[in-house]
């Protein structure tokens, strides 16, 4: 940029640019790369998500394969129409020493990893910048042995990004109602005091996170519940799903930053998705009905197509693909052998962790 323009025009220009061209913009002077690095502009520059590229990255795993690991095989751009291949993003060294790694989620840009540590009798959790290349490496707490295997305890763990704060932040928890939360702007752990009722959490099933909220799948006494987490205020709720949702085959996904159920239909051929009212945590809205057979809902696309695997018996082959609802048209993405098992991750491009050097916090 010429020296006429003025610094603050030179920043709100560079508000608008993609990660990749800021992070080569560094380079170019002392003042540009002070003002990349701060808190201030990567905030303001988080706030213009809605125009930064989203992705879907695509991850698979072998339940038959004895040391069974999770692979991301392809990325894609995740535009107005379907998504389209883009690259293979490089696995972090602190993910390839992950033992049995699974993926907690996206927040703002950033994914979480979860695993066992090869050299400690703990777990580990990873958080992972794709865009900018950049990881933190996070041990878990100790909550003891199982009284059965005396393998460490492993926790459920959610994960998202204060949206005041930009603080990414990772919370454990066991069915012994023991709650620890990691703060990377601390880079420690913390125990979590909870304000909910006396229900005892037999099962913890997969999470989500959207702007501001972390929800669980957990059962509790044999009925299927959600669980939220508050990233500003750091609290806990309950959300008792209405009588034409109570079901223990549901599942949660993330659409549109709002939380969305599928729901297996009385046929068990369709999935019927629902989504949370906007102000109304405890209402929601039939959006419409997948008739597709043998499909598995992984996640939704930018523009709220659903994202899901479909198995054909005959070649015994998983075809990933992105399902129109109105024209009842599947686009296929991806097709691999059974059994592997297919999982969607939605990251955007983010500055977060920009600055950082790769390390692992003990």
């Amino acid at each position: 940029m010429s020296d006429q323009i003025p610094f603050h025009i030179q920043e709100e220009i560079m508000k608008r640019l993609p990660v990749k061209s800021l992070v080569q913009f560094r380079c170019v002077s002392k003042a540009w790369k002070s003002l990349i690095d701060s808190t201030e502009f990567i905030a303001a520059h988080s706030l213009r998500r809605h125009t930064q590229p989203h992705y879907l990255l695509l991850s698979y795993e072998n339940p038959l394969v004895e040391e069974d690991y999770v692979l991301f095989s392809r990325c894609y751009t995740d535009d107005d129409t379907f998504p389209q291949q883009s690259s293979v993003p490089t696995f972090p060294q602190s993910v390839k020493q992950l033992i049995l790694p699974s993926v907690v989620g996206s927040s703002q840009g950033l994914l979480c990893l979860h695993g066992s540590h090869p050299n400690y009798q703990t777990h580990m959790a990873v958080l992972w910048n794709p865009s900018i290349r950049k990881s933190i490496a996070v041990l878990m707490p100790d909550f003891g042995v199982c009284s059965y295997t005396r393998d460490p305890i492993k926790p459920s763990i959610g994960f998202g990004v204060c949206p005041i704060t930009n603080d990414p932040k990772i919370v454990a928890m066991t069915q012994l109602s023991e709650f620890m939360i990691y703060t990377v702007d601390t880079e420690e752990w913390r125990s979590l005091p909870t304000n909910l009722p006396s229900k005892r959490i037999q099962r913890f099933f997969f999470s989500l996170v959207t702007d501001r909220f972390i929800y669980w799948e957990v059962e509790i006494n044999d009925l299927t519940m959600i669980m939220s987490f508050d990233l500003i205020s750091e609290t806990f709720d309950f959300i008792e799903l209405p009588d034409s949702l109570a079901s223990r085959y549901l599942h949660i996904c993330n659409l549109r930053d709002s939380l969305a159920i599928v729901k297996q239909g009385d046929d068990y051929n369709s999935s019927i998705v629902w989504i949370m009212d906007v102000g109304a945590r405890k209402s929601f809205t039939k959006l419409f009905t997948i008739t597709t057979p043998h499909e598995t809902i992984l996640g939704f696309s930018k523009n709220g197509l659903p994202i899901m695997t479909v198995d054909d018996d005959d070649s015994q082959m998983t075809k990933l693909v992105v399902y129109e609802p109105n024209s009842e048209h599947n686009s296929v993405l991806e097709t691999c052998n059974l059994p592997y098992q297919l999982f969607v991750h939605s990251y955007m491009e983010t500055l977060l962790l920009l600055g950082r050097s790769d390390y692992t916090s003990y």
